[in-house]
């Protein structure tokens, strides 16, 4: 393979295939069942803080746990009105061309100021599956590892925006995948194999992180590349929001280190981004990474958004709403017991087991006015059904304790409704 070194060990030589027919199979009929019970593909419109008025149910308000805004910005009015007051500025919402012709200014200057805020080269794309997908096959390609093309390796429960494109780099290297934060396993491959690329989530979206620290450890000893999906860690970590991952490594970004990041979610824009560490990456990825090359950017009321973001990140409001973050989300461990007990992440797994019952715990609680998500495969394997929940700032302390009770009720009836 070109490339290849005389010191990397060969892995077995499989394809990647594609599992959309079995998993359609086996999802189908618990997709019905949430559909059928109002849990999936609503809409609604904001009633302030975390409160949604359910269209279909007559405007009926519910408290919404589902929304990954952890700091509740995502109707901040600062960011609402930066969005209002680019598109007047403009007079456009987008430009149809790709990133590669022509950009408005003012996605210029955001890139700019989130380079600034981030200590990073900062490229912003639509979301950040396009980000992944921008990013994932130059890292096979070998030209962000000194020509050598890296074993790729996935974290078992990276994201699917993650996942989806092993196949794709398969055409190009060689692709492996470890069990979930198997760290060992990973240190075996790089010892067996001269350039290793890692790509993992900062903070899992079912909950759980990544061990930087060590991360960083196998990165001095073994040059380890290090991919980083930080979608649900910006924001809510680092004195300007700048995420788990990036706040954990000081100084400038490595050429060993890229970080995608969302500009929704905690950030409360709309989009996602890049981090990169120096310029030929940055030119690189503006030239033949697929969602720069042949898409198009942000609209303006997302970059509009997103600018206004970007400067209360720089306020000492930011870190109130950190701290506020982290008082809701301890009052919700107070009053219910789930695997992430104790974590400064804000997302709460109610692990049930059978997807029915899962989907019959989620409901319930909407029917006492609260929104959660029902998981069931393929969001997390099979037989690992449950209920997800985000506590935010946005929320109140009695929004939490009334979820809080809510869950408790629901899991006393499950348990007795299986009872002979």
């Amino acid at each position: 393979m070109a490339g290849e070194t005389s010191g990397q060990a060969r892995l077995p030589t499989k394809s990647i295939p594609r599992n959309t027919a079995s998993l359609i199979q086996h999802a189908q009929t618990h997709f019905d069942a949430a559909h059928f019970h109002g849990l999936m593909a609503i809409y609604g419109r904001p009633l302030g803080d975390r409160a949604v008025a359910l269209r279909h149910d007559g405007g009926r308000p519910v408290v919404d746990f589902v929304r990954c805004s952890y700091l509740g910005l995502d109707n901040h009015p600062q960011i609402v009105a930066g969005a209002i007051e680019a598109l007047k500025e403009y007079g456009a919402l987008h430009w149809s061309c790709a990133r590669t012709r022509l950009n408005f200014s003012i996605l210029g200057d955001l890139e700019e100021a989130l380079s600034d805020l981030f200590r990073a080269r900062v490229i912003t794309y639509t979301t950040v599956l396009a980000a992944n997908m921008s990013a994932l096959p130059l890292i096979a390609s070998g030209h962000l590892t000194g020509g050598t093309k890296p074993v790729v390796v996935f974290d078992h429960f990276a994201h699917a925006t993650l996942a989806f494109h092993k196949g794709t780099i398969a055409a190009e290297t060689r692709v492996a995948t470890i069990a979930h934060n198997d760290l060992d396993a990973l240190e075996t491959l790089c010892q067996a194999n001269s350039c290793v690329a890692f790509i993992c989530d900062g903070v899992y979206s079912m909950g759980g992180n990544v061990d930087i620290a060590q991360l960083r450890w196998l990165q001095d000893r073994y040059g380890l590349f290090l991919y980083i999906d930080d979608a649900h860690g910006v924001s809510i970590f680092g004195e300007h929001g700048e995420g788990f991952a990036r706040s954990q490594i000081d100084g400038p970004l490595s050429d060993r280190t890229v970080i995608a990041a969302s500009l929704g979610k905690g950030f409360g824009a709309s989009g996602g981004l890049l981090m990169l560490g120096t310029a030929r990456q940055e030119e690189l990825f503006r030239r033949f990474a697929v969602a720069h090359a042949f898409s198009a950017s942000l609209n303006v009321a997302a970059i509009g958004a997103a600018m206004a973001s970007q400067m209360l990140h720089r306020t000492d409001e930011l870190a109130k709403l950190q701290r506020r973050l982290r008082s809701r989300t301890a009052l919700f461990d107070s009053l219910v017991a789930t695997g992430q007990q104790g974590s400064p992440l804000p997302i709460r797994t109610l692990e049930i087991g059978d997807e029915l019952t899962a989907i019959a715990a989620a409901r319930a609680l909407l029917d006492r006015s609260f929104y959660t998500s029902a998981i069931f495969f393929p969001t997390v394997a099979r037989g690992r059904a449950g209920v997800r929940l985000c506590p935010t700032a946005g929320h109140s302390e009695d929004d939490i304790r009334a979820v809080g009770g809510a869950i408790n009720n629901v899991l006393v009836e499950l348990e007795e409704a299986r009872r002979p």
